[in-house]
């Protein structure tokens, strides 16, 4: 696609392009307080009309490169950044925004499968993500807002004895940097069809975590528009960039903006469970899309 196009409303924006030219269009620099980009992953995954695979590494890390400086630029002064990446190419990113930002976490998002991951190895279970600000001293971090419980003392009513009165543990404590949250499933009320769809608990502790009511949140990748959705519950503003024109739509029907798009009604997807000549309708799906990005090629 060659040209940009901004839709939404006054607390949120949705760009249908590339991220780069979006970035620089219509993203004004010292802009956003809260960075997050989820990019893909240079690992073959297809969205929509897209081939996540560069011809080499350093293609790929070349790429993403522009964007990250371009991202970089749009932080303000106080503002914070987390950063997604396969586990192969996150030293890469690691190395590179140590020298922009200050890294205040290595966190991992860690997660279940009932599929076998590798048989001659082992599969991975995470994915890995980068909490950077760009100023150490002056930052937005709501400790209050994304407290969970601390089994040790809440559940096994342990006292601590080194206060000068004793008492019980705390009940509550901030996440350490190990985050187990579930990935989306196909009958989740939040599922939609995209290949690498983030759940909305991941999204609402980073955007609880380094914004407040009213800040502006920027998605550079963003998919199925999760962060956008999740932002405009929270009381955020958000700017979200999308290449691909069936995920704009998925964005548009799920942020309530529009309910139609060039004549075509926008409706949830149809999360049927019958199946027919014994394929579910998840597969019939899958393989009407693979077959689209066939023929595109």
């Amino acid at each position: 696609m060659k040209t940009l196009e901004q839709l939404g409303d006054e607390s949120t924006t949705v760009i249908w392009g590339d991220a780069l030219a979006a970035l620089d269009a219509h993203v004004p620099d010292r802009s956003v307080d809260l960075l997050f980009a989820d990019p893909p992953y240079n690992i073959g995954k297809r969205f929509g009309n897209t081939h996540d695979r560069w011809p080499s590494d350093e293609a790929y890390f070349k790429w993403c490169r522009e964007w990250l400086t371009r991202c970089l630029a749009k932080l303000k002064p106080t503002g914070s950044a987390y950063v997604m990446a396969s586990t192969q190419c996150m030293p890469y990113f690691d190395l590179f925004l140590r020298e922009r930002l200050t890294i205040l976490s290595r966190i991992v998002w860690s997660y279940d499968s009932s599929g076998v991951q590798a048989r001659r190895y082992f599969g991975s279970m995470y994915e890995p993500i980068l909490f950077g600000v760009a100023d150490a001293k002056d930052y937005t971090f709501n400790a209050d807002a994304i407290k969970v419980q601390a089994r040790t003392g809440a559940v096994r009513k342990l006292i601590d004895y080194r206060k000068a009165v004793p008492a019980p543990y705390n009940d509550e404590k901030v996440p350490g940097n190990v985050w187990t949250i579930p990935r989306v499933r196909y009958r989740m009320d939040e599922y939609e069809d995209h290949p690498s769809q983030k759940p909305e608990a991941l999204i609402e502790r980073i955007i609880k975590a380094s914004s407040n009511p009213g800040d502006t949140v920027l998605d550079p990748f963003s998919g199925t528009f999760t962060t956008c959705a999740v932002a405009k519950r929270l009381g955020r503003k958000s700017i979200g960039i999308e290449i691909e024109e069936q995920f704009v739509k998925v964005g548009l029907r799920r942020l309530d903006l529009a309910r139609e798009w060039r004549g075509e009604a926008l409706k949830p997807l149809d999360k049927t469970y019958e199946r027919k000549n014994g394929v579910s309708a998840r597969v019939q799906a899958t393989r009407q899309t693979e077959a689209l990005f066939e023929a595109a090629q």
